[in-house]
């Protein structure tokens, strides 16, 4: 029972409907407590009553744990993944869950995993590395949530819920200075400006240098020494010392979110939340782990010096130039293609901001009305050096501008003496992207420098209706109903650096691709509670991931939609509190059939021939089983200890001939797996309160995870695996007896395991190379933190 963990926190009985006081309450417990209440069935209700796989985690059990941002929870969450991705897909999520996700940040690509901060629809993986700023709870909801969350929560949903202005005047200041000259800053205020009117601010702001450093290779290898014996050779570009161009993997965040809320009696509740994020970095690290292309319009054009393992610079270092040089390297040289000298400036600059408002309003007893509108926009700029070296092989920029809007409306009920409640709602989406992007991929078999500027028009219309109605005393059913229409259309630009048009690519521009599609997602769930300690249910639920363009054409021929991904799941579990509310343990076991997947074919001869392809497409079918368990050991005498472990089992039962099979042997077979889909996963923490009297309290905490091994792409091969790891992290913290004072001593990472995050293997589109994100080292940091 200690493989297994939810963390837990105290909440208030009271739960008037739209309060949520105890989402309130929840935010001032410790790590461990008595219970915790969530919202995902659009009511409140106990973790322990909700007929569904959520691990639901507290501010105090997110602190103690060392983890500041939304991509670190999953740790011990069974079954989740999500991984901040590499320099290629600027700041951006791989996000999967019980092995359905999406890992491409393009717009034209709906996510798998449905992200949410208040309930808000976050629509891309863009600028989801979300910091946890003042958070009440996590809830990490597993298994398709087609009819409770709606479209792209095919594998799951992840759900951040922001701490709700009381106007009780309490606040916190803390700081943390810690390797590489960390330092963080998180502070937050709630006050009164009047009656029945309340203002929570809340801000963050963290800086820390890169661990990747970013060397010259001339400066570390002079031209005429063993690796760089070429005449001219690779000049130095750096005047430094120890030749060190710049530290990837560096922190640079501001955020603030400010609410203001309106609630002058328990009928009426009216949040307005405003944000903003700014995010001014150096690139994710990379290193290069594999280097072998012989290509003459790589070295020939650059210097004249090969490409290969002489590049592979170490664990936490790179070659990469952002140096994209001019030249014809075609011969003979192609009328109208002039090359452009570029050079990116390896860093990512993401501004965002969003305003959103929610709306309770108590009709009477027995009927509610719930409002959730926003309002988001970002722009983002990043520039990558996929192959992590000063010679021009494959290097980019990306400009991505985003709004959207959208409009959540429920009515929720309640009949027959409460034992029967039912909600009814519509959403509607509106979104636009425009991706623009200069690409210089000088491995391809045709010359491609050229610059795109790609608007993405995409909107949603979805009405839903959920009822959970207790049949007979204990035996309570839960079902769902969901109708969603979709629309995309994408329109193409090709044309060279100087904005003539491009030679090779120009009939793609001004080529528009649409798509439109429609599905109805359901649930039937039944529920029943053998004791006050024992909880049981069965379901069967469906969900999808939205069709769309294929974003990234060589050719017209590419210009192809494709169809959503479906998965229906059936899951059985339990939820058990034992030994006198000591222990809770809860588990969940499931089979899933997944249809249509959407993989993205890097070999498509059959449409525009040997050129290059990165079309996504539905390639095949497969059966997902697998099982999860939790647990919280809580004795109430200062012990506590959680812990969380997970099996799954990804099969594939058909695969389309395009895609992969027998008849193409470098495409997706049977026996592999979706990318970033371990089998096997446990964490396991504890902590003990030692009393110290008037001196106030010592709390040693330690946590351990292991992941096994994944791979990075559709196509699993020895270049894209990503080797099984176990991690350590420990902290130490002292609160005096008010506990309005605590100092915490952190490490992470504790016994300096090298591990790769994410790997970008372009070997079989003939790239040549294998580029990786390395975690971070052994980290240490010290906190002080003051609650008023």
């Amino acid at each position: 029972m200690t493989l297994a963990s939810p963390a837990l926190a105290q909440s208030d009985d009271a739960k008037a409907a739209g309060d949520q006081t105890a989402q309130s309450a929840a935010s001032t417990a410790d790590a461990g407590g008595s219970e915790i209440v969530v919202t995902a069935q659009f009511r409140e209700q106990k973790l322990q009553d909700t007929p569904l796989a959520i691990t639901a985690v507290n501010a105090a059990m997110l602190e103690a744990r060392s983890q500041t941002d939304i991509s670190q929870i999953t740790a011990q969450a069974p079954n989740v993944t999500l991984k901040p991705q590499g320099a290629a897909f600027g700041p951006s999520l791989a996000a999967s869950i019980r092995g359905v996700g999406q890992y491409d940040f393009n717009p034209a690509l709906e996510p798998g995993v449905g992200l949410y901060v208040d309930d808000v629809y976050y629509a891309t993986l863009t600028g989801a590395i979300f910091d946890l700023l003042d958070l009440d709870r996590v809830e990490v909801l597993r298994g398709p949530q087609g009819t409770l969350a709606g479209k792209n929560s095919i594998g799951g949903a992840v759900k951040l819920y922001s701490k709700k202005p009381t106007g009780d005047g309490s606040g916190y200041v803390s700081g943390t200075y810690g390797s590489r000259n960390r330092m963080d800053l998180r502070a937050s205020a709630d006050f009164k400006l009047a009656p029945d009117l309340y203002m929570r601010l809340a801000g963050v702001a963290k800086k820390q240098e890169g661990y990747v450093k970013r060397l010259d290779f001339g400066c570390v290898n002079p031209p005429g020494s063993a690796l760089n014996p070429a005449v001219g050779g690779v000049q130095p570009t750096t005047n430094a010392g120890n030749c060190v161009v710049a530290r990837d993997g560096q922190v640079n965040y501001q955020a603030v979110r400010g609410q203001l809320r309106y609630n002058p009696s328990d009928r009426i509740d009216i949040n307005i939340i405003g944000d903003y994020t700014n995010d001014d970095r150096t690139d994710a690290a990379s290193i290069l782990l594999q280097a072998n292309n012989a290509n003459p319009n790589i070295r020939g054009n650059a210097v004249n010096v090969p490409y290969d393992s002489r590049f592979v610079c170490g664990r936490y270092c790179n070659y990469a130039s952002y140096f994209s040089p001019a030249g014809a390297w075609l011969t003979p040289p192609v009328a109208g293609y002039p090359l452009i000298e570029t050079r990116g400036d390896g860093r990512t600059k993401f501004k965002g901001w969003g305003l959103s408002g929610q709306a309770d309003f108590q009709i009477t007893d027995s009927l509610q009305l719930q409002s959730i509108t926003s309002y988001r926009e970002y722009t983002l700029h990043f520039t990558n050096d996929d192959d992590a070296s000063p010679l021009s092989i494959g290097n980019g920029e990306g400009d991505l501008d985003y709004w959207g809007f959208t409009q959540e409306l429920r009515l929720n009920g309640q009949m027959l003496n409460d034992t029967l409640n039912w909600t009814l709602g519509g959403f509607y989406l509106d979104q636009r992207s425009t991706y623009a992007t200069f690409q210089d991929l000088r491995y391809a078999p045709i010359p491609l420098q050229f610059q795109g500027d790609d608007p993405v028009n995409a909107d949603t219309k979805a009405v839903f209706g959920a009822v959970s109605w207790e049949l007979v005393k204990d035996l309570t059913f839960n079902g769902g109903l969901r109708y969603t229409e979709e629309h995309k259309d994408y329109t193409f630009s090709r044309r060279n650096r100087d904005g003539t048009l491009n030679p090779f690519l120009g009939a793609l521009d001004g080529v528009t691709g649409n798509y439109d599609g429609n599905r109805v997602d359901w649930r039937a769930n039944l529920q029943y509670r053998f004791s006050p300690s024992l909880m049981t249910y069965a379901q069967v639920s469906t969900g999808f991931k939205g069709g769309g363009i294929g974003p990234r054409p060589f050719n017209p021929a590419q210009v192809r939609p494709f169809g959503p991904e479906t998965l229906t799941a059936y899951e059985v579990g339990f939820k058990s509190d034992l030994f006198d509310r000591v222990v809770r343990f809860n588990g969940a076991a499931f089979y899933s059939d997944y249809k249509d997947i959407q993989l993205t074919l890097l070999s498509c001869p059959q449409f525009g021939g040997p050129g290059p392809c990165a079309l996504p497409q539905n390639a095949g079918n497969a059966h997902i089983k697998g099982f999860e368990l939790e647990t919280t050991i809580d004795p109430r005498n200062g012990l506590l200890i959680d812990g969380s472990f997970s099996y799954l089992d990804f099969k594939y039962t058909s695969i389309n001939p395009q895609a992969g099979g027998p008849s193409a042997p470098g495409g997706v077979q049977v026996g592999m797996v979706p990318p970033y889909t371990p089998a096997w996963k446990w964490a396991v923490g504890i902590q003990y309160e030692i009393d110290l009297g008037g001196s106030g309290s010592l709390t040693p905490r330690f946590d351990a995870n292991y992941q096994s091994k994944i791979w990075s792409n559709a196509v699993n091969k020895p270049s894209n695996q990503i080797a099984a790891y176990t991690l350590a992290n420990a902290r130490l913290t002292w609160r005096n007896a008010d506990r309005d004072l605590e100092i915490s001593a952190e490490v992470t990472n504790l016994f300096d395991k090298y591990y790769l995050l994410t790997s970008f293997d372009l070997t079989g589109a003939g790239a040549g190379f294998v580029g990786a994100q390395p975690a971070r080292p052994r980290e240490w940091a010290v906190t002080v933190k003051k609650t008023f």
